[in-house]
């Protein structure tokens, strides 16, 4: 066989197999993406009340550890509050809205 031909048909049946791969991956991924998303945002949510605990005045053993995350979640934080169902920011010193 030449190496071009050989190249064109490795080529097509790598096209084919990622088409396939693609194809699979919906067929079993897809139907559970939307509890995927919601599982996440629990677990978002529950990782945003034990960093900001402390700050909402819930007792915190762990508020030492967890106050060098706060600056990894103030760039969240507005789009929590308002799905928790909170309208206006709890935090004295955070005027998100």
């Amino acid at each position: 066989m030449e190496p071009a031909s050989t190249n064109r048909r490795r080529g097509r049946f790598f096209r084919r197999w990622s088409a396939l791969r693609e194809g699979m991956y919906e067929f079993y991924v897809g139907p559970y993406r939307q509890m995927f998303k919601r599982e996440q945002q629990q677990e978002d949510d529950l990782f945003m009340i034990a960093v900001l605990g402390e700050a909402l005045g819930v007792p915190d053993p762990a508020a030492y550890y967890t106050a060098e995350l706060m600056p990894a979640v103030w760039e969240n934080f507005h789009a929590w509050h308002r799905r928790v169902g909170i309208p206006r920011s709890p935090l004295d010193h955070i005027g998100c809205c």
